[in-house]
């Protein structure tokens, strides 16, 4: 089964004609679902926090991919993670957080993104995927990132790393 899921919208029994079809009319919108998670390290008494520069769009984010079919969320943010980075993480389930996206017309995505302690810290990217990884202080990284989202997760990561510890 491909990584994408199939909402139906604006199914419609009347007669009166919808604004881009007729009775009947469906109109489908593509759902792409992805996990992933801030990854961090205590590094010489600070918290860094891992990013990834995508080959493709040349943005800087956090490792994150899509669910695969049977998986839980954090087994989908594990997996991903060990793939684009290969290092090995432990989840915190308790913080969760969501953005929400159209990366293209007719397609909503979902991203779940958790907050994950490195178990070891030598990377190694992922040719196909990830043209460079960095460690980068947590109070830095707004600085690399390349969206509001990603920044605004930082801050939100930042202040349940400090809590934790």
């Amino acid at each position: 089964m491909d990584k994408l899921n199939k909402t139906w919208y604006n199914i419609t029994e009347t007669t009166d004609i919808m604004p881009y079809g007729r009775k009947g009319f469906i109109y489908c919108m593509l759902y792409e679902k992805s996990c992933g998670a801030i990854v961090y390290r205590k590094f010489h008494g600070n918290t860094e926090i891992l990013l990834i520069k995508h080959i493709n769009s040349g943005h800087w984010s956090f490792p994150k991919g899509h669910v695969e079919n049977g998986e839980t969320e954090v087994e989908t943010a594990v997996r991903e993670i060990k793939e684009e980075t290969s290092i090995d993480v432990i989840i915190d389930p308790t913080f969760r957080e969501t953005v929400t996206y159209s990366p293209k017309k007719d397609t909503v995505k979902v991203v779940v993104y958790f907050l994950a302690k490195a178990r070891n810290v030598n990377f190694i990217p992922q040719e196909e995927e990830i043209a460079e990884i960095r460690w980068v202080d947590i109070s830095y990284a707004g600085n690399i990132l390349s969206y509001e989202n990603d920044r605004t997760i930082v801050t939100r990561a930042k202040n349940a790393i400090k809590n934790t510890h």
